[in-house]
């Protein structure tokens, strides 16, 4: 039965905030790509504009109206020791103001985004030729699924290097998830993943969950996009083990599916601690070349009172990220075998 917690109350305009943040994530990913078209050096005006809009987006936007104030207050301690003064380089500044943004406020989902190219209007979403050229290079890579099969003693093994738009990638997931169907394990290699689209998180989840399930997200709201739509028909993977791959550069979205199914224990983390990249905030211009993110919503986390924010996700079996598959394919070997002795009788057993 779905917890009322979760259901109950929400506002459509939660609903608006996590396609925002969806269609920003898609934006910077195809800004990411694209050559930079210059190469400017910060000066006095742009850096005042910029802090200036930091402070005034902070009052209007944070969640909490008193942490808000006195973050403002901080940075303009900042800008009154001169912290600012010498600092010309964009992604320089950007990180500073994270830096102090986080400092003051003491929450690490504060974010700045900064680039030498021109960022699109975040409140708005990508235009068709952005989304078609997004979809034509998913094509290209298979959704970023670089790897599907089934290894010795039936043991599925998927690397996946992003999370994609589910609107653009949803049959290669559906193919991928049909083709580990029969496997007696599952190893999800996430890492080289950087995260991406959470409702990709959600569907892939879904298979493997015999009834619907919360997957917390630090930018999402509480609305019925966020449980799994288990079960899956004629998914077989509902029982079977799995386990995820890990690495320093697993991010953001990879960590959000990593952390929902190790704290719901329906997987094993094997490899190393993973980024810590937890972008909960609402994308919003500052000028053509920056922007910040701002946690609009207070997250509701009903599993603990922190995320894998800066931190990171620890895993449950710590080695080196090259050793990771050797040491998923020993578990879960020992796990099959130990599933088929337990269906033997014990006065059949030799």
């Amino acid at each position: 039965m779905r917890s009322k917690l979760y259901l109950e109350n929400v506002p459509m305009r939660r609903v608006r905030v996590v396609r925002i943040s969806l269609c920003a994530s898609l934006l910077i990913q195809i800004l990411a790509a694209q050559a930079p078209t210059s190469d400017v050096k910060l000066d006095v005006a742009e850096r005042q504009l910029v802090l200036n809009a930091v402070i005034a987006d902070v009052k209007q936007y944070y969640f909490d109206r008193n942490i808000a104030l006195n973050t403002a207050d901080a940075l303009l301690a900042h800008e009154r020791a001169g912290d600012y003064n010498q600092v010309t380089d964009g992604q320089a500044f950007a990180n500073l103001l994270a830096r102090h943004l986080i400092d003051a406020s003491r929450d690490v989902h504060f974010t700045m985004e900064y680039t030498r190219n021109v960022f699109p209007d975040f409140s708005k979403p990508p235009p068709p030729e952005d989304l078609a050229r997004y979809r034509t290079a998913m094509e290209q890579v298979n959704c970023t699924f670089e790897k599907v099969e089934i290894r010795p003693d039936n043991v599925g093994y998927v690397k996946l290097n992003s999370f994609p738009d589910i609107g653009a990638c949803q049959s290669n997931a559906e193919s991928a998830m049909r083709d580990l169907n029969h496997a007696d394990a599952l190893v999800f290699d996430l890492r080289d993943n950087r995260g991406g689209d959470g409702n990709m998180v959600v569907f892939l989840a879904s298979y493997l969950f015999d009834h619907p399930e919360y997957m917390f997200s630090p930018r999402g709201p509480l609305t019925e996009r966020a449980w799994t739509r288990s079960p899956v028909a004629g998914s077989m993977l509902v029982n079977k083990p799995v386990y995820i791959l890990t690495s320093a550069r697993t991010y953001s979205a990879a960590e959000q599916f990593s952390y929902d199914l190790k704290v719901l224990k329906r997987a094993t983390i094997i490899g190393e601690t993973t980024g810590g990249a937890s972008h909960a905030g609402v994308l919003h211009n500052l000028d053509d070349h920056f922007a910040i993110g701002i946690p609009e919503l207070r997250p509701v986390n009903p599993f603990s009172d922190k995320d894998w924010a800066v931190t990171g996700i620890e895993p449950d079996v710590k080695v080196k990220a090259a050793d990771a598959p050797t040491a998923a394919q020993k578990l879960a070997d020992k796990k099959i075998q130990a599933i088929k002795d337990a269906r033997v009788p014990a006065n059949s057993r030799k």
